[in-house]
């Protein structure tokens, strides 16, 4: 079993039985794990961050009303299956954040976003590993709260890679 087969293991042990599962009871009956594109080493990248100066906070919605505050911390330019595409990382006082909605959503991944929480690495470098990205746990449960896409981080290409959407 590679490393991530262990964590979507875990995680899906994690929504059938703890009770911080995102997963009403109803829900964990019946639940037979996640949906997950196969890993693709393509979509495990290291890349190089355009730096943001801006000072400003954003206000991220959430699907509830709410907002959340954020700052856009750089830019990156990557390809997935031949296509160019950019995306913004933000951070908070919790990290790094990534929020993307990609051109699978609605038939494939959820349709506000999946999220990635990207690894700093020296020399304003990352590791975004969408391998691991996963649906907000609003996409469970619509009791919880979940920040938006925002929409200079939707792309027009697929990103076949991570977790898929969730059917009940």
């Amino acid at each position: 079993m590679t490393e991530l087969e262990e964590f979507r293991a875990e995680k899906d042990e994690f929504f059938r039985s703890h009770p911080q599962s995102p997963l009403t009871p109803e829900q964990r009956r019946n639940f037979r794990g996640l949906e997950y594109f196969p890993e693709n080493d393509a979509l495990r990248l290291e890349v190089k961050v355009e730096p943001l100066n801006d000072p400003q906070p954003m206000q991220m919605q959430t699907t509830t009303g709410n907002v959340q505050f954020y700052f856009r911390h750089g830019r990156f330019k990557f390809s997935a299956d031949g296509q160019d595409a950019e995306l913004t990382i933000y951070r908070n006082e919790n990290g790094y954040f990534l929020p993307f909605v990609d051109s699978l959503a609605g038939a494939e991944t959820y349709p506000a976003g999946r999220y990635l929480e990207p690894e700093e690495l020296p020399g304003n470098r990352f590791l975004v590993d969408f391998n691991v990205a996963y649906n907000p746990y609003c996409a469970y449960n619509e009791m919880w709260s979940c920040p938006i896409t925002p929409a200079e981080n939707r792309l027009k290409i697929p990103i076949r890679a991570g977790e898929k959407i969730f059917h009940a």
